[in-house]
């Protein structure tokens, strides 16, 4: 039986080394495992036991995105309460969502991609068709081209995060994107701020 200390350690060193990854291979689509062990302070045998190559990194960072948006929206919510949750759901795997993009090309394959990012960007398209219906959003750009719009703009805040032009929980960023999609300044800040609260409720619940 595994003592519980040496799995602590080596949840605590995969965690690292995803953060590391994500770090190292948002700055150098190229880095390899062997850099990549290095910038984490570990040896590259402890990366390769928990990922044999760098399409493994892009497995578990397709999985976190895939289990981010396993919920299913409430149809009667406001349309603008169900994207503030949908922006929020994705946050905290918003680095993994980088990681997959920039390992898109090498070791994955743009098709793998586009069916690893397909639950994600149809959620959206559903939540953002529906708010067009009921008035919610704005209605000059199809569904599909404000969901490209709204994704390119999540991705950019994040990539502001990282750089430490600007601070954010994921709050700033759903604002923003409901401010996007047609909600006035207002509103979205008041929408965001109460799903904000029920999602911290429901993880303390959970913990």
């Amino acid at each position: 039986m595994v003592r519980e200390p040496i799995r602590r350690n080596a949840r605590s060193n995969r965690a690292r080394i995803l953060a590391t990854a994500r770090q190292e291979l948002g700055r150098n689509p190229e880095a390899t495992l062997e850099e990549i062990a290095r910038a984490a302070g570990v040896v590259r045998r402890t990366v390769f036991g928990h990922f044999p190559g760098r399409a493994a990194l892009a497995e578990e960072a397709s999985q976190a995105l895939q289990d981010a948006v396993a919920w299913q929206p409430d149809p009667s919510e406001p349309p603008e309460r169900v994207l503030a949750r949908f922006v929020l759901a994705i946050w905290p795997v918003g680095d993994r969502y980088r990681l997959l993009l920039a390992l898109a090309r090498q070791d994955l394959g743009a098709e793998r991609v586009s069916e690893v990012l397909a639950p994600a960007r149809a959620q959206a398209a559903v939540i953002l068709e529906h708010g067009q219906r009921k008035g919610a959003f704005h209605g000059h750009l199809p569904p599909a081209v404000l969901n490209a719009a709204l994704e390119a703009l999540t991705l950019s805040l994040l990539e502001s995060v990282n750089a430490g032009a600007w601070e954010d929980d994921g709050t700033r960023t759903a604002v923003a994107t409901l401010v996007a999609a047609g909600v006035p300044e207002q509103r979205a800040a008041e929408v965001v701020e109460a799903v904000a609260a029920e999602v911290r409720e429901e993880a303390a619940e959970r913990a």
